[in-house]
């Protein structure tokens, strides 16, 4: 079994690559030109190759040192991060986090994993409600952070904009009814909003069939042909036909985007 790689041997070889000489490379890592080269040698020696060639004034690395220095970067960043899980502060306690259902499915995986990697002892708090009951409870301080459709007189931070788009079932023909069935966010919602606006920018009859703060509850109602509806592109909606696909119906799609925004308050944390 090969001896396990000096780090230190390794931060002097790393070091003299990107500096280009023994000499260059000395005060990088607190040692003598004579020293570094010592330090060459005997790192050669344990791996039973040359990596350097060296030249009258600079020193660079052959074939194998390239492939090398790959692992040895690697080694050293892997040894920072072992270090600094052991020595950075401990994060406790716990942050509450506002979301629409809408949103949730599809945004916030991705982010919740990096947070529990990045910070495991801080526990997350989801709240699903609709944006405009979000913004309420942020205000009132019961809530750490929040994500919302952001209606335009909302000085909130953008931090991502959606398509806004029809859908209806592709195994029945919704959008040929006159007046049009519509399933629809409860009032209040931004995109309920951002719906009738299109219907009436498109001069559009319409009636409301179904109303409900559940997004699941409104993809069961347009699946089964009762209803079209307008939703973010980027919904769970796979089983239903986009606007493109809805004949006759291109009048009433809506240009609107679904905005995302955040607004932070202080996190609350424990000490452990």
């Amino acid at each position: 079994m090969a001896a396990p790689l000096d780090l230190n041997l390794l931060k002097t070889f790393v070091a003299v690559v990107e500096s280009g000489s023994l000499s260059n490379a000395a005060p990088r890592v607190g040692r003598s030109q004579s020293a570094v080269s010592m330090q060459m040698q005997r790192l050669e020696e344990m791996v039973g190759n040359q990596l350097l060639v060296r030249g009258p004034r600079t020193v660079t690395p052959n074939a194998i040192g390239e492939d090398f220095l790959i692992y040895a970067r690697r080694l050293l960043k892997l040894s920072d991060e072992a270090w600094a899980s052991v020595t950075r502060p401990k994060e406790t306690g716990s942050v509450r986090l506002g979301v629409p259902d809408d949103y949730a499915a599809f945004l916030l995986p991705p982010v919740l994993s990096r947070f529990a990697a990045e910070h495991p002892l801080v526990t997350v708090e989801l709240i699903c409600e609709q944006s405009t009951a979000l913004v309420k409870t942020l205000a009132e301080g019961r809530l750490d952070l929040a994500i919302i459709t952001r209606l335009p007189e909302q000085p909130l931070e953008v931090i991502r904009l959606e398509r806004f788009v029809w859908v209806a079932s592709s195994n029945h023909v919704a959008w040929e009814t006159d007046p049009l069935p519509v399933a629809l966010f409860e009032p209040g919602c931004a995109a309920r909003m951002n719906v009738l606006q299109a219907l009436g920018d498109a001069d559009r009859s319409y009636r409301c069939t179904y109303s409900s703060a559940s997004l699941l509850g409104l993809i069961a109602v347009v699946q089964a042909g009762l209803a079209v509806a307008g939703l973010a592109l980027r919904n769970d909606h796979r089983r239903c036909a986009s606007s493109a696909a809805m004949k006759g119906f291109r009048c009433c799609r809506t240009s609107k985007s679904a905005s995302f925004a955040t607004r932070c308050r202080r996190p609350r944390r424990s000490s452990g």
